[in-house]
């Protein structure tokens, strides 16, 4: 995001830095680090020097704690998701958030690309009518990184439907304009799993050249890019390899949405189809395509993005409005009530679940 923002505005300096890895982010950075104030801890940074914006880039887990010392002072913040990966940072984060001076952008980079922008204005313009079904879709090809790296730790994570859902809900919640009100959701463990020892890496495993997953023999391969160092069928692998969730919005009408991280290269998918009686909408942010089908007449239309950029575009959009936020001339486009609504939707949906039942979605 960092380099997002230079591009959109070359005035856009790193002019601090708060991190435990701080001498390796020196060695990184080489000669450009003598331009940058580093700190051992957060308090120090925000009480020793002047900033316009802030970044919080911690692993998942500390979302919502480091978000909670950047509230209070006014600064605009950018806040990876999930905003919280419990129940009580999330509760924390919200009366935090209702008493907050600083303006938030969450990173939801699908609800403002280019792409999903084009098919809420279809939407709204009434041509397949108002929504009345979605069935929603995310085949991961890059699922690798959940089981090689330290994505893995579900500690740190809170589970994939806050990993990855958290985007798509939010994007669904955003093109709906509804509010939900129940979810169920199920899960499943099928391949990467194993009685590999705990702990073991790629690289001291005697199946590293033929096996599909290995990151030894990833590396070899051209256009390919290694996940991670640690086995995916060793018995300390964690999180779940798909999932789905039927949720449910104030008029009745209801969304199906199912994940999977062990689809690869042409497989993957990400995207929905929204049915109304006059038509069909379905959209892929892999294939950058619009379709829709008209019900009552011959007539497919098609729109394609021309445009390929990190994140579906989205990334782009959200450094010109975090940089706008700073200058005091936008609202956020990704505000912190969507970030907190869809995390207390993928909270629901893994204690769903759990427990096999349906979850309410209120928060009293």
């Amino acid at each position: 995001m960092v380099e997002e923002l230079k591009k959109v505005d070359a005035s856009c300096e790193v002019r601090a830095i708060t991190d435990v890895r701080n001498e390796e982010i020196k060695r990184e950075w080489g000669a450009d680090r003598d331009q940058v104030a580093f700190f051992d801890r957060p308090e120090q940074m925000l009480e020793s020097i002047d900033l316009d914006g802030i970044l919080i880039g911690t692993r998942c887990s500390l979302h919502a704690e480091m978000a909670l010392k950047v509230l209070p002072t006014g600064i605009p913040l950018f806040l990876e998701k999930p905003v919280a990966t419990s129940y009580e940072d999330l509760f924390k984060l919200k009366k935090g958030w209702e008493t907050a001076r600083s303006e938030v952008v969450v990173s939801f980079p699908l609800r403002v690309a280019p792409l999903l922008r084009l098919v809420k204005e279809v939407v709204d313009s009434g041509k397949i009518g108002s929504v009345e079904h979605v069935q929603a879709v995310n085949n991961v090809p890059y699922g690798g990184v959940y089981y090689h790296h330290w994505y893995r730790d579900e500690q740190e994570t809170g589970g994939l439907f806050l990993q990855k859902a958290t985007h798509d809900f939010d994007y669904l919640n955003y093109l709906l304009d509804l509010k939900p009100t129940w979810i169920s959701a199920m899960v499943s463990k099928q391949i990467f799993k194993g009685n590999k020892p705990a702990g073991l890496k790629c690289a001291d495993c005697d199946e590293q050249e033929t096996c599909p997953e290995s990151t030894v023999r990833t590396r070899m391969l051209p256009h390919e890019t290694p996940a991670g160092e640690y086995c995916c069928f060793a018995e300390d692998t964690g999180n779940e390899d798909s999932g789905s969730a039927l949720i449910q919005y104030e008029t009745g009408m209801h969304v199906s949405y199912s994940q999977n991280f062990f689809a690869r290269k042409k497989a993957a998918s990400r995207g929905a189809r929204l049915l109304g009686y006059k038509g069909t909408l379905e959209f892929d942010f892999y294939t950058n395509r619009i379709k829709v089908y008209l019900h009552h007449a011959p007539v497919v239309e098609t729109y394609e993005m021309t445009d390929e950029a990190a994140h579906f575009g989205g990334d782009a959009v959200l450094a010109r409005n975090f940089i706008d936020v700073m200058k005091g001339k936008a609202k956020s486009v990704a505000p912190l009530e969507a970030g907190l609504l869809s995390a207390y939707m993928c909270l629901k949906a893994r204690d769903s679940a759990k427990t096999r039942s349906f979850q309410p979605l209120r928060w009293d």
